[in-house]
């Protein structure tokens, strides 16, 4: 039980050696922190015995408290009331005397609505989370909820803004990542029961789908940070699947278990300094040796994500003629010697290891082909929709940060004797916020729906050019919100940490989501174009 203390028990610890403060009516003895605190020990010594939320909440955010109330909290306000207790769930049919962690599929009810969870903010998450209806969500989505949550809560979300700063996310964190059965489940397909002895620990594998995926880089996405985010799936989640999908067994069940360990990390090498989008005149040449048993790689890739970390690159070669008949997708290992790494400095996603790789003379394995030589073309058409499907995930999310971030500024900042959240104008802003918001998330439902109902052959004809939109408009989505955020937050959105911190951070990332996957120009036309072709293909009378 927390200790209780008056104000004059705090007042009482404003001179000599102890030094407590109070914030948000919670006691923290800051008396060894100090010396380590940025500012110096003047600012703590002015507010000692004092309630210093104001002085806090006008410097930090919501991350620094999480970060250090665990270790300087002694207790609360006798004035403090308890928390309100959350509302009773409502009555379900023939619940279990005991919940299994992972319900089996003949357990599973199908359509009903879950608890409500979270703060309820209106839009600051999924109607699903605030106890409405979906035909898309069940009891082991909600439990995953709950499971990824905690843990980025407690292990990632207190320590983004240093990973960030570091450029870096540590390695341990991705280790965790496979150890809790995360990254087999980011592979756009069945769970791969077969390589790895990790599972998630609320979701059995039959009843793993394309929503706990989905869910898996949303939660992570709520820290407001690409790079964490990209540190963390970017490269697996775009590097893999085509060797999964598409590799040779042997390579597979050599490859794959490592990766999923989180003992290896793997990336995609498609983009070169002279070819991006135009993904059919890339450049990188593979030839084979004159025994025929390897392939010899020469070339360059740039704006690679996750490549400084990577132990194998899955990579895009020149293996015939010019166009997309003379492609080939290979496995390049790192220890086969000749590759060579060095990170770029980019605007946004810091931590995410976005890096120019050279290949001189790397001697590949012909068994690492994935795929058919001259046949990498539709390969890498197939994982376009996963890695799009990825970004607008997230794309979506970060939107909902900025507005959540903002909806609490709203209602605690004061101008012209009225809180933000009173004056027209923001309450405006909010609401388009919301509405681009809810408009851009139930076309990504509706899309993952499509996905798991049809075979990739078919979502990779059919859903290409509806991907394509999507991925345009939640990229645009993502910087109207971001915008908007920045102007609610003023000043505080312009430096680095403090309340604006997130928003900060992610008006920087926003290029980044605009851009790589297809630019927001190059997804509308493509949209067009291969929905027209599809309907034509269907029928379509125009």
């Amino acid at each position: 039980m927390s200790k209780t203390f008056s104000a004059e028990d705090v007042a009482t610890q404003g001179k000599g050696a102890n030094t407590w403060v109070i914030i948000d009516e919670d006691v923290y003895d800051v008396s060894k922190f100090q010396d380590e605190h940025p500012g110096g020990k003047k600012i703590l010594q002015r507010v000692a015995g004092k309630d210093a939320s104001k002085q806090f909440w006008k410097y930090h955010n919501e991350g620094i408290l999480k970060k250090y109330k665990g270790q300087l909290q002694i207790g609360s306000l006798n004035t403090k009331k308890a928390a309100p207790e959350p509302p009773a769930p409502a009555p379900k049919k023939a619940a279990p005397a005991v919940k299994p962690a992972a319900p089996s599929s003949s357990t599973i009810t199908k359509g009903e609505p879950q608890d409500p969870y979270g703060e309820l903010i209106p839009f600051a998450d999924p109607s699903w989370y605030q106890g409405y209806a979906s035909p898309y969500f069940n009891e082991t989505h909600a439990a995953l909820r709950s499971e990824i949550r905690q843990w980025v809560e407690t292990e990632i979300e207190p320590y983004v803004t240093e990973w960030d700063e570091a450029k870096n996310v540590p390695e341990h964190i991705y280790k965790q990542m496979g150890e809790r059965g995360y990254l087999a489940g980011m592979l756009g397909t069945h769970y791969p029961v077969d390589h790895t002895p990790h599972r998630v620990q609320s979701v059995a594998p039959e009843n793993w789908d394309l929503f706990h995926e989905m869910l898996l880089t949303d939660e992570l996405s709520r820290t407001g940070s690409g790079g964490l985010v990209w540190n963390l799936i970017g490269g697996y989640g775009i590097g893999c699947p085509p060797l999964v999908k598409f590799g040779k067994k042997p390579l597979v069940d050599r490859i794959l278990p490592g990766i999923l360990a989180g003992d290896k990390r793997i990336c995609l090498a498609i983009t070169e300094p002279d070819a991006g989008s135009d993904v059919a005149n890339l450049g990188c040449e593979a030839k084979l040796s004159e025994d025929g048993k390897h392939y010899i790689v020469n070339g360059e890739k740039k704006w690679i994500t996750n490549g400084v970390f990577a132990d194998y690159f899955t990579t895009a070669v020149r293996t015939g003629k010019d166009g997309m008949n003379g492609l080939s997708v290979l496995l390049i290992e790192r220890e086969a010697g000749g590759v060579s790494t060095r990170r770029m400095d980019c605007q946004g996603v810091w931590s995410s290891g976005t890096t120019y790789v050279t290949f001189e003379d790397v001697k590949v394995p012909v068994e690492n082909l994935i795929g058919k030589e001259n046949q990498g073309f539709k390969v890498i058409m197939t994982n376009f929709n996963h890695e799009r499907i990825g970004i607008v995930i997230q794309c979506v999310r970060f939107s909902r940060v900025c507005y959540e971030e903002s909806m609490k500024y709203a209602h605690k900042r004061k101008t012209f004797n009225k809180r933000l959240i009173d004056h027209p104008v923001i309450r405006m802003k909010l609401a388009h916020m919301a509405r681009q918001i809810e408009a851009t998330y139930n076309w990504l439902e509706n899309i993952i729906y499509q996905c798991q109902s049809m075979d990739e052959t078919e979502a990779m004809l059919k859903l290409g050019g509806a991907i394509a939109g999507l991925k345009a408009q939640s990229t645009q989505c993502f910087e109207f919100c971001a915008r908007e955020a920045s102007q609610i937050f003023g000043g505080l959105s312009y430096s680095r940490g403090g309340q604006g911190a997130k928003i900060e951070r992610l008006y920087r990332d926003v290029r980044a989501y605009a851009i790589p996957g297809g630019s927001e120009e190059i997804m509308l036309d493509l949209s067009m174009r291969q929905s027209l072709r599809v309907h034509s293909m269907f029928g379509m009378k125009l």
